[in-house]
């Protein structure tokens, strides 16, 4: 099973009720990611089902987080959601799920991960949709590390 938890209370409030959410949570995905066909999305009770084609895994990885990080949801579960094997000569995109902590800065995480506070473009390139200012991010947002 392809899922991943999140902060129900925290990130962007799309929604104020509930029968709403899947209309909303699909049209916040088809404008920050255009490159997934034939998008569905479900919710129930804050769980969100994506159903779909992504052009990567990338795209695929990118989707999970932007429906994730909206107010109320607390899993996106993501079985249906495919995306094309990487190319033999492609690299496989290495990365690590962070979860965004309390006094946080992107700068803060890059000089952890990469012992330079200015590689924090590289995370905010690697979660544009996910993150849209890189001063503005929240405790309880998740967001991916790219390791290679």
């Amino acid at each position: 099973m392809s899922f991943l938890d999140f902060a129900k209370d925290m990130g962007r409030q799309l929604f104020d009720r509930d029968d709403l959410a899947a209309d909303r949570i699909k049209e916040h995905l088809e404008v920050t990611l255009t490159s997934v066909k034939d998008l569905t999305v479900e919710f129930d009770d804050g769980t969100v089902t994506l159903c779909g084609e992504c052009l990567s895994e990338g795209d695929r990885t990118r989707a999970l987080l932007v429906a994730g990080n909206v107010q109320g949801v607390e899993k996106v579960v993501a079985d249906d959601l495919t995306a094309p094997a990487p190319k033999p000569e492609e690299p496989e995109e290495k990365f690590e799920y962070y979860e965004i902590k309390s006094g946080d800065s992107l700068s803060a995480i890059a000089k952890r991960y990469y012992g330079k506070p200015m590689e924090y473009k590289r995370i905010f390139e690697a979660n544009r949709g996910v993150i849209e200012n890189p001063d503005r991010i929240y405790p309880g947002q998740k967001i991916k590390i790219p390791l290679d």
